[in-house]
């Protein structure tokens, strides 16, 4: 498993080599861990990482992760260093980068009126106001559905998937070759082999 703040300080590179470093508050970092969970959830039927993720009245936050960066507020957040980050693993880069591709585009506010809208927090938070705390944990089941969703989204967002779809369907109804019908005759002279 991957400490979250790892995967922090990825999306927090990221954004500075996207220009988005002035979106980059914690509060973008939890829904941008919350939603690296629910994918690799779906993928690998496993957490990214250990720490739960409980359902705050802003949205989805990792604790541990929350208070690293607490001191930050609602500003944005230094660049760490690149270094650290080896300890990621190409196929994890892979899914924290398809993450930041999909959700990274999204100020902390957006992404956290999303996830207020998504049956997960609001599952967490079942017989609350909004407004009220809570410490309630996001079941890992319900996340894991979130992420298959969203992997859905994703793939159909994608530019390629509306051609190869029609292509897809195309090939499945072309026929394989020209029918041969049975004449009349061919019937006839079955149906009477068939009788004494």
């Amino acid at each position: 498993m991957v400490d979250p703040l790892e995967i922090a300080k990825y999306f927090i590179i990221r954004a500075y080599e996207d220009g988005r470093e002035y979106q980059m508050t914690n509060m973008k970092v939890q829904k941008l861990l919350y939603y690296s969970q629910c994918l690799h959830l779906a993928l690998y039927d496993e957490p990214l990482f250990s720490q739960e993720i409980q359902a705050w009245r802003y949205g989805p936050v990792c604790p541990p992760a929350y208070r690293f960066y607490s001191e930050f507020e609602a500003k944005q957040l230094p660049i760490p260093q690149q270094d650290k980050l080896e300890t990621l693993t190409p196929e994890k880069k892979e899914l924290l980068e398809e993450v930041w591709l999909y959700f990274g585009e999204y100020h902390a506010y957006y992404l956290s009126d999303m996830t207020h809208l998504e049956f997960p927090w609001k599952k967490a938070r079942k017989g609350l106001s909004s407004y009220e705390r809570s410490t309630n944990t996001i079941d890992l089941k319900d996340m894991k559905l979130l992420g298959e969703e969203k992997l859905l989204e994703i793939e159909k967002n994608h530019p390629h998937y509306q051609p190869t779809i029609r292509y897809l369907l195309k090939e499945a109804f072309k026929p394989e070759k020209t029918p041969q019908y049975i004449k009349k005759e061919e019937i006839d002279e079955w149906l009477e082999s068939l009788l004494p």
